[in-house]
């Protein structure tokens, strides 16, 4: 057994991601406090293709240092939008049928891997801040919550990590 070398691995350029057909998925970032976590963000929205990136409220955005850091390069491949209210763009998500899911812990939440993912429709993803989770005023908005089942001490997962879970199990009904 050997690593693969970077032109083993057969990436594309940046030119070439912009063309390829993406994920019916969008993603939301609702007052995220560490600009290493919105880094984090981008970089995994470029592995799985996500089809946009919205940083509302709070959330960092490019350039930043910190972002820049963690991200290497994804800011330049990933389309995103910063928009300081995000029930403005939940609502219109919701116009364009994006099914809006909220990963949070709630009273109706279900386990990650209990969601119906249905290959025909598009999915709005959004995760909150790390202390406070997700706003109340987009908890009215959500079509359905998901939490991740957890077996530690611990009730929360980086929000980054969080991110990464759920974005690869939503996305992997789509390839």
């Amino acid at each position: 057994m050997r690593k693969l070398s970077l032109q083993e691995l057969g990436r594309v350029d940046v030119e070439t991601y912009k063309t390829l057909p993406k994920s019916p998925v969008v993603v939301i970032l609702d007052n995220i406090r560490s600009a290493h976590n919105v880094g984090s963000f981008f970089r995994t929205c470029d592995a799985f293709r996500i089809e946009h990136l919205y940083l509302c409220g709070i959330t960092a955005q490019p350039p930043h240092r910190e972002i820049t850091k963690t991200a290497i390069g994804a800011t330049s491949s990933v389309d995103w939008t910063y928009a300081q209210d995000i029930a403005e763009v939940v609502k219109d998500m919701k116009t364009q049928d994006y099914e809006i899911i909220g990963v949070e812990q709630t009273s109706s939440s279900i386990s990650l891997s209990e969601m119906p993912i249905d290959a025909t429709k598009k999915y709005t993803l959004i995760f909150g801040n790390e202390v406070q989770g997700l706003s109340d005023s987009v908890l009215s908005l959500l079509d359905q919550a998901v939490e991740i089942p957890q077996y530690g001490t611990k009730h929360s997962l980086n929000v980054a990590v969080c991110g990464g879970i759920v974005m690869w199990d939503v996305v992997k009904h789509f390839l």
